[in-house]
């Protein structure tokens, strides 16, 4: 196997084109090298994409955020502007792993390694993330939610990097949280994941809502139905009550030693009405 450590975007895209077999990017390896151990990858290259500094930048331009795809989870759990404006997203990056696991996990790898149980990807559907791709025939923006499309797989050519992740600024009442449901206290698997983010009025009344949901079907779920129950309330028992219904009714899990389709169903619609009234509280308060 050929490792490669560019340290320039166009060096890495020079890379990934001129691959003869598999490459695959590297940017925490936090999963690919566990992949690697267990023998279920084995690519004819590895390109390392931690030198690229555009690929580890934060910044902020009138409210709206850019991170770079190999930011990691501790790097984002320092920075006091996005966690501020997205507490949501934070909590679910900070989530994955340990505290070392942190120094490498990165947001951008979490997002591509497609888990359907992965943590940042239900809080970035929520958040309207945009990934900002480049490959040989240019950029294009594509939408978090349309990045995988199955376990392991996502819509990227074998020729393409996600650079940078977009967060759009938001009003002063807003807020958003992500929850999961896992068997063990910490560092384990989601078995259900919920992202909500939410904007407000001055009488405290829903005007904005996005929904994600992980964990319950083949990749993470935008779920418009969700969201629409909650605008136009201050999250009343009603619209807690129709909130968690549409979240069950959007899952479609599998039963696997980990939870029963049942089980999946149910706390899903429990775990929103919890992850909405964080959200809502952060937006309100």
């Amino acid at each position: 196997m050929q490792y490669e450590a560019p340290k320039t975007l166009d060096a890495a895209l020079r890379l990934l084109a001129g691959a003869t077999g598999q490459a695959r990017i590297l940017a925490g390896g936090t999963d690919i090298m566990v992949q690697l151990h267990m023998d279920t990858t084995d690519p004819d290259m590895l390109v390392d994409i931690k030198n690229i500094s555009e690929l580890r930048a934060i910044s902020e331009s009138d409210g709206a955020f850019t991170i770079g795809a190999a930011t990691t989870g501790a790097e984002l759990g320092e920075n006091q502007a996005v966690k501020k404006m997205w507490p949501g997203v934070v909590e679910g990056l900070e989530l994955i792993g340990s505290t070392q696991v942190q120094g490498r996990a990165t947001i951008g790898g979490n997002l591509c390694n497609a888990s359907p149980a992965a943590d940042v990807i239900p809080a970035l559907i929520a958040a309207n993330a945009i990934t900002n791709v480049v490959g040989p025939n240019g950029n294009r923006e594509v939408a978090v939610e349309d990045i995988p499309v199955g376990p392991g797989k996502t819509n990227l050519a074998k020729d393409e990097i996600v650079v940078s992740i977009s967060f759009p600024a938001r009003g002063a009442r807003a807020g958003d949280a992500y929850l999961r449901f896992i068997p063990r206290t910490e560092m384990d698997i989601a078995v259900v994941g919920v992202g909500i983010s939410l904007e407000v009025d001055e009488a405290g009344v829903c005007t904005q809502a996005r929904v994600g949901l992980g964990a319950v079907a083949e990749k993470a779920l935008l779920v418009p139905e969700a969201a629409a129950t909650l605008i136009g309330t201050s999250l009343d028992a009603a619209a807690m009550k129709k909130l968690a219904a549409a979240i069950s009714a959007a899952c479609r899990p599998i039963n696997d030693r980990r939870g029963t389709i049942e089980f999946r169903t149910d706390v899903a619609g429990v775990l929103a009405r919890r992850t909405a009234k964080i959200a809502y509280d952060r937006a309100v308060g």
